[in-house]
């Protein structure tokens, strides 16, 4: 048999074994655990949380790096964006170290999202030189330099309005999609951008299915896209502004109606938002309930 007639039947032998393989289930996880202060994992440092504001948190895919943004003291200018490190995925939080040049500004730097491959930052910031009110920049890291200055994703992309929460999701048939929310029709909304080149973006869409009259803002998706988060002051809540969660049993299908996360989650007050780890059963977030040492500190929960 010839290397190209073998080379076929392989080919042709791989295709029908796909075609036959059950769709894999989604997986099920236990209700969220009760929210608690990330300074109550013994060993984070009590600098985690302070009488600033702390929020808009995310996780690296190794769970080792905790980004977010805060105005406390010995930053450059408004919001700056924070980072902070770990030796295991489940241990303690070192203290908060600014990310300083060119990722922050005199400006607010906020809403940090980092990119799958470690290599790749995304946030929102108020710098001049932008298309209006917050936009969504990007940046990657040179091996020799570090960071390399931000680059702003484009008026097709950004608006005059404000944008925030982005997360770049890999799960999608084809290039990977940008998820974000935007105050451009007036509310704040969820939408979606396909990349259609390098580091480019097609022009964004309202995520069908789970927005609503109100405010809608700063999506978290499941590495395997299955799974949506985001914060929105919405009716049947807890009160003020909560988390809720769409699902899906594959990328294919429709978006479920939203869902609060209820009570273990959310308070009377407003939470913020939520990011989910990589592994999916831990989810930490901004929140200004009672307790907290300033106006937002950070907060986490877990699932199994």
């Amino acid at each position: 048999m010839s290397h190209q007639r073998l080379f076929r039947t392989i080919l042709s032998s791989c295709i029908l074994l796909l075609v036959a393989a059950p769709a894999l289930a989604a997986p099920s996880f236990s209700p969220w655990g009760t929210a608690a202060s990330l300074e109550s994992v013994p060993g984070t440092s009590t600098e985690m949380n302070t009488s600033a504001l702390e929020g808009c948190p995310s996780l690296s895919r190794d769970g080792k790096q905790l980004y977010m943004a805060s105005n406390r003291p010995n930053g450059l200018g408004g919001l700056d964006i924070w980072v902070a490190d770990r030796t295991a995925p489940d241990g303690p939080f070192g203290a908060p170290v600014n990310m300083g040049r060119p990722i922050n500004s005199e400006f607010d730097d906020l809403c940090p999202s980092p990119l799958r491959d470690g290599q790749g930052f995304m946030f929102v910031s108020t710098r001049p030189g932008g298309c209006g009110g917050a936009d969504i920049y990007l940046t990657r890291r040179h091996p020799e330099h570090g960071w390399e200055e931000p680059v702003n994703l484009g008026c097709h992309v950004n608006s005059s309005a404000g944008e925030a929460g982005p997360v770049l999701s890999f799960a999608e048939p084809g290039p990977p999609t940008l998820y974000f929310s935007s105050n451009r029709s007036g509310n704040s909304d969820l939408y979606q951008s396909q990349m259609v080149g390098a580091w480019s973006f097609g022009h964004p869409e309202l995520i069908p299915g789970v927005n609503s009259p109100y405010e809608d803002a700063r999506p978290s998706i499941r590495h395997d896209g299955r799974e949506l988060f985001f914060d929105s002051n919405r009716p049947g809540g807890e009160g003020g502004i909560d988390i809720w969660s769409a699902s899906r049993d594959s990328i294919a299908d429709p978006w479920s109606p939203p869902t609060n996360l209820g009570p273990n989650i959310n308070s009377s007050a407003n939470e913020i938002r939520p990011w989910l780890a990589w592994k999916a059963t831990e989810l930490i977030f901004g929140s200004f309930r009672e307790g907290s040492e300033g106006s937002m500190d950070l907060f986490f929960a877990n699932r199994e």
